[in-house]
C-alpha cells in the first residue's frame, strides 16, 4: 500500500483560555495520497484553515497542537524543531494563501518576492534565478511576464497577484501544495482560471494540493476527495461523488441543501410603472499621471440605461471593474455622475444639489458588501441602526425602539443592541448593516455584493431575508453580484455589465437559458461545478 502523502492522526490543536471552545481541532484523522487533491469544506470556524496553519506550524500565539500525529512523508512535523520545519516550508510544502493583497509585500515588486524563494533555498546566481521567475511566472499564465515582474502588487488585478501566490508556493516544486480559499474573492472567470491552473499544475508536477474551501461548487469542479469539518471536527469524508451526492452526515446534507442550484427563480410580475429609471449615466475617472495631458483615463460607467420595477429586483451581474459598483455608487450618489439622469419616481436624483438629495436619502439605501469596514467599530449596534431615524429628527427614544423592531425583522436579538459589531458573526453583521439601511424605510434598496463573503448556509439565510423583506415591505432592489448561482435566486431581471457597458439585460430565466452575449455565455460557462445540481446525484455522473 502507498504511503500517504500526509496523515492527520488524531490531531487535537487547544485554543487560549476565553476562546468559544476549548479546541480549534479535536480529534482530526484524515490522509492525502501523492498527485490527490483533497478539498476540506466547512464554514468559518470549522477549523479547516487551523488545519492548514497547523501543517505548515504557523500558528497564532497562544494556539498549539494538543495531541495527535502529523505525519509528512513519514516525518511527524510536530516533533520536528523549528530549524527542520524551515527547511520544509516551501521547499516540500507550498502554500496559497486566501487574501494575496495581505500576504504580499506591498513595497517589493513580484519578481522580487518570488525570486526570493531562491535566494533563500537554493545557490542560483542572480541571472538563473531571473529565468526561473520569469519562467514560473509563464508556467502560471500570467499575461506578460516581464511586465509582472517589475509590477508592484497594488498594480495588479486580484487574478494576477493570485498568480504571484502560485508561483511563489510552486517556485521550489513542493511535494504538497496547502491553498487556504485560494479563490473566494475573485471572479467566476477568474475563479474558474485559478482553479483549472492549479488542476493543470497539480497534474503535471503530480503534487498532492489539499484545498481548503467553503464553496461547494469549487468542491465540485475540483476535489477528488472531500472531507467536511463542523467546529473542529471531521463529520465525514470520502470520494467527492460520494460526499456532494449522497452525503451521510445532516450536517453535510445542510450544507449542500444550502447551495443555490444554478437556475433561475420564476419571475414576479411588476408592481406599476418603473420606480427607478436610469438613462444614459456615465462615469470617468480621471488620475495616476505625473504630469498634464498623462492622466489615466478610466470610463467606468459608459451610457448605462437601465430600469427597475417596483416590487421587484434587478440584478447586476459583472466582474471586477465592470462598472456594478460604480453604477451603485452614483445612484445614491455617494458618486456625481457625468452624465445621463437617475430618475427615482419624478424625481431626477443625477440633478439634484448636495444639499437637495439629502432630502432624498431616505428614499434609497444601500447594503455594502463588507459590513465590518461600513459598521463604526465604536459604536454598539442598536446606537448604529437609530442612527439614521435620529438624524431625520426621530427622537432617540423613538429611534431606539424602531431599532429594536427591526432587530426583530432581520433575525437579530433585541438583546443584542448594546454589543459593539466586532462581537457579532459575519453573517449577524450584514443583519445589521440590513436592518441599518431599512430603518429609513426606502422604496429602493441597492444591495452590493452582500453575501460574497458569507459562508453558504449563512448565505443562503440572508438571501432568504431579502426576498420575505421585499415581499413584507414591498421594496423594490437592486442587487449587486459576480455570483449567478445568487443572482439566479433573487433576480427577476439581471443586467450583465463588462467595462462600464451593459452587455444583455432581460428577464434571469430567458438570459439564463438564451445567452445573447459572448461574454454572458462565458460567465455562464466559468461557474465552478455548474454541471453539478445539489441534491442530483444523476449531474455528477454525467457531467463525468
Amino acid at each position: 500500500m502507498t504511503q500517504p502523502l500526509l496523515a492527520v492522526e488524531d490531531l487535537s490543536v487547544r485554543l487560549p483560555p476565553g476562546a468559544d471552545r476549548a479546541h480549534a481541532l479535536a480529534g482530526v484523522s484524515l490522509s492525502l495520497a501523492p498527485r490527490e487533491i483533497l478539498c476540506v469544506v466547512g464554514e468559518s470556524g470549522s477549523g479547516k484553515s487551523m488545519l492548514a496553519s497547523t501543517v505548515m506550524r504557523l500558528l497564532p500565539p497562544g494556539v498549539a497542537p494538543d495531541g495527535g500525529r502529523l505525519a509528512f512523508r513519514g516525518r511527524d512535523l510536530l516533533a520536528l524543531p523549528e530549524a527542520g520545519m524551515r527547511r520544509i516550508r516551501g521547499a516540500e510544502i507550498g502554500m496559497i494563501f486566501q487574501e494575496p493583497m495581505t500576504a504580499l509585500n506591498p513595497l517589493r515588486r513580484a519578481g522580487d518576492q518570488i525570486a526570493e524563494m531562491f535566494r533563500i533555498h537554493t545557490r542560483l546566481d542572480a541571472r538563473a534565478i531571473r529565468a526561473r521567475t520569469l519562467a514560473l511566472l509563464a508556467e502560471v499564465r500570467m499575461p506578460d511576464p516581464e511586465a509582472a515582474l517589475r509590477a508592484y502588487p497594488h498594480e495588479l488585478s486580484g487574478g494576477q497577484r493570485q498568480r504571484v501566490m502560485i508561483a511563489m508556493a510552486l517556485a521550489l516544486e513542493p511535494a504538497l501544495l496547502i491553498a487556504d480559499e485560494p479563490t473566494t474573492a475573485l471572479d467566476v472567470t477568474t475563479q474558474g482560471r485559478i482553479l483549472a491552473l492549479i488542476r493543470d499544475i497539480q497534474h503535471r508536477r503530480g503534487m498532492g494540493v489539499l484545498f481548503i474551501t467553503h464553496d461547494f461548487g469549487v468542491v465540485a469542479e475540483i476535489a477528488d476527495r472531500v472531507a467536511v469539518m463542523r467546529a473542529g471536527r471531521l463529520v465525514e469524508a470520502g470520494p467527492a461523488d460520494q460526499v456532494l451526492n449522497r452525503p451521510q452526515d445532516p450536517y453535510t446534507r445542510a450544507l449542500i441543501a444550502a447551495v443555490p442550484p444554478l437556475a433561475p427563480r420564476a419571475a414576479r410580475a411588476p408592481g406599476g410603472p418603473p420606480i427607478l429609471a436610469l438613462a444614459g449615466v456615465a462615469k470617468t475617472y480621471r488620475g495616476g499621471g505625473l504630469l498634464p495631458g498623462r492622466a489615466r483615463v478610466t470610463h467606468a460607467v459608459r451610457d448605462v440605461s437601465l430600469t427597475l420595477a417596483r416590487g421587484t429586483t434587478l440584478g447586476i451581474v459583472g466582474e471586477s471593474g465592470s462598472g456594478k459598483s460604480t453604477l451603485a455608487r452614483c445612484i445614491v450618489r455617494l458618486l456625481d455622475p457625468d452624465a445621463g439622469t437617475i430618475r427615482l419616481g419624478d424625481t431626477d436624483l443625477a440633478a439634484l444639489s448636495r444639499r437637495a438629495m439629502r432630502g432624498q436619502v431616505r428614499r434609497v439605501q444601500m447594503v455594502f458588501q463588507d459590513p465590518f469596514a461600513s459598521l463604526n467599530p465604536r459604536r454598539r449596534a442598536g446606537d448604529l441602526v437609530a442612527q439614521g431615524p435620529r438624524l431625520h429628527g426621530m427622537a432617540r427614544g423613538a429611534a431606539l425602539d424602531r431599532a429594536r423592531e427591526l432587530f426583530a425583522l432581520v433575525g437579530l436579538d433585541p438583546a443584542a443592541m448594546d454589543r459593539f459589531p466586532h462581537e457579532f458573526s459575519g453573517g449577524q453583521r450584514q443583519r445589521i448593516g440590513l436592518a441599518r439601511a431599512l430603518a429609513l424605510e426606502p422604496e429602493v434598496l441597492i444591495a452590493d455584493e452582500p453575501v460574497s463573503a458569507l459562508d453558504v448556509s449563512v448565505q443562503a439565510q440572508v438571501l432568504a431575508l431579502l426576498d420575505s423583506l421585499r415581499d413584507r415591505l414591498g421594496l423594490s432592489m437592486l442587487f449587486i453580484t459576480h455570483d449567478l448561482r445568487v443572482a439566479g435566486q433573487i433576480c427577476d431581471r439581471i443586467a450583465v455589465m463588462k467595462d462600464g457597458v451593459v452587455v444583455e439585460a432581460g428577464p434571469t430565466a430567458a438570459v439564463f437559458a438564451d445567452p445573447q452575449a459572448a461574454y454572458t455565455r462565458a460567465l455562464l460557462e466559468a461557474v465552478p461545478g455548474r454541471a453539478w445540481i445539489p441534491g442530483r446525484p444523476q449531474a455528477a455522473a454525467a457531467a463525468g
